[in-house]
């Protein structure tokens, strides 16, 4: 009895280990490396922050200072405006006088 009782926990641990194998595989692109996140794409950001700042009162100086930013961190937070944890570096920017600098 003890040993039909390991002999069915091994094969249910197999199984799920096999599960998880294939899974990992399925994420996997064909070379071997993980497939790219969304993140790794370049960014078009002309268009970006024209989303971003659609709905801003100055929008030419909230274009400018998006491109800088988006240049620098490679991503623009989605919406127009808060969303700063979808893009940290966007956040974390400042001017001299410790304002955040990306609308």
């Amino acid at each position: 009895m003890a040993l039909s009782t390991n002999m069915a926990a091994s094969l249910v641990l197999f199984s799920l280990l096999l599960l998880h194998f294939t899974q990992a595989e399925e994420l996997m692109s064909i070379d071997g490396a993980p497939s790219p996140s969304p993140q790794a794409q370049p960014i078009d950001c002309g268009v970006a922050c024209e989303g971003r700042c659609r709905l801003s009162k100055r929008p030419n100086l909230c274009k400018r200072s998006c491109g800088s930013c988006c240049h620098r961190c490679k991503c623009v937070p989605p919406g127009t405006s808060g969303n700063y944890e979808a893009c940290p570096c966007y956040a974390n920017l400042t001017t001299r006088k410790n304002v955040r600098k990306c609308p």
